[in-house]
């Protein structure tokens, strides 16, 4: 994050909080603003509270800043409760819901922003990439980490190296499916982050959904997809493995005792679908490596 880019995206009584902090703003990870109350930021791993308490005429004025005055354009995405930035920065929206159909139409009287900073960490999969391997063969891949640990960002360097490939290993083509629109980053279909050149992204398409369009339309070799979990994606990861692709995949969880406690996951894990089991601690950091069967894979230190 540089400050001519936060200087892009956020009005000035908004850029004056962060001034005030006084923190290193290209270590910028979150900031979470409600109304009445103080401005929370997360900025390397540490928590900090400025003085400003936000109004709610203020909490509006930044969601129009931030939909550059247009959230007609954005409605969709505020529908599905957040909008993404240029550069891949993500705001996530709560407030109240108006229903119609018995499903969310819009999110009215907004009363909470999440604005989450994308950070690409170029070459931080590169320790990792030789145990996701045998030989030139890449396996099946499931990258596990509690929330905010950066199985995301390693998922989105693989992705990256993996496409462009390397002296060793030919580029292979990628797809992904990026219901949350923070692998790609993508801005009204572009991509902000580099996930290399071999790769296409559907974007904000559910993942089950879009990993079956992608095999159907673009012929991955490689498909990667965000946060697994229910049992559509769970049925689709199985017929990509099926159709001959790669699976590279993130979810929720510290360790594999965890996933088990959760029966989609668990089923996930009986099936045998993936071959490496990669669990992350701290932001990025490879704590253990797991194989098909459940096996320790001896690691050489790796991480970001």
């Amino acid at each position: 994050m540089r400050y001519d880019e936060l200087s892009s995206i956020f009005p000035k009584f908004l850029k004056e909080v962060l001034e005030e902090l006084k923190m290193d703003i290209r270590n910028l990870q979150e900031m979470r603003i409600r109304v009445e109350q103080p401005v929370l930021v997360r900025c390397g791993n540490r928590e900090y509270q400025s003085a400003a308490v936000m109004k709610t005429e203020q909490v509006r004025e930044i969601l129009v800043y931030l939909s550059n005055y247009s959230l007609y354009a954005y409605e969709e995405e505020v529908r599905r409760g957040f909008l993404t930035l240029p550069g891949g920065h993500r705001v996530g929206i709560a407030g109240r819901t108006i229903l119609e159909g018995g499903k969310v139409r819009t999110i009215k009287d907004v009363s909470s922003l999440n604005i989450r900073f994308a950070h690409e960490v170029k070459g931080c999969a590169d320790k990792l990439l030789p145990y996701l391997r045998n030989g030139k063969t890449l396996l099946h891949t499931l990258i596990a980490s509690a929330p905010g640990h950066g199985k995301t960002t390693l998922l989105r360097d693989c992705v990256r190296q993996i496409s462009d490939g390397d002296t060793a290993h030919p580029g292979m083509a990628v797809g992904v499916v990026d219901e949350r629109s923070e692998i790609a980053g993508s801005f009204r279909g572009i991509p902000g982050n580099d996930i290399g050149m071999r790769t296409d992204v559907l974007d904000g398409c559910p993942k089950a959904e879009g990993m079956l369009m992608l095999i159907r339309s673009m012929a991955p070799q490689v498909v990667a997809v965000d946060e697994v979990g229910s049992r559509e994606d769970l049925a689709a990861l199985a017929s990509a493995m099926n159709c001959g692709c790669v699976l590279l995949a993130t979810v929720h969880g510290s360790s594999m005792e965890e996933l088990k406690s959760r029966p989609v996951l668990k089923e996930l894990v009986e099936m045998r679908l993936f071959e490496r089991y990669v669990f992350l601690e701290g932001m990025g950091q490879v704590r253990q490596i797991l194989g098909q069967m459940e096996k320790p894979v001896a690691m050489g230190g790796t991480g970001c």
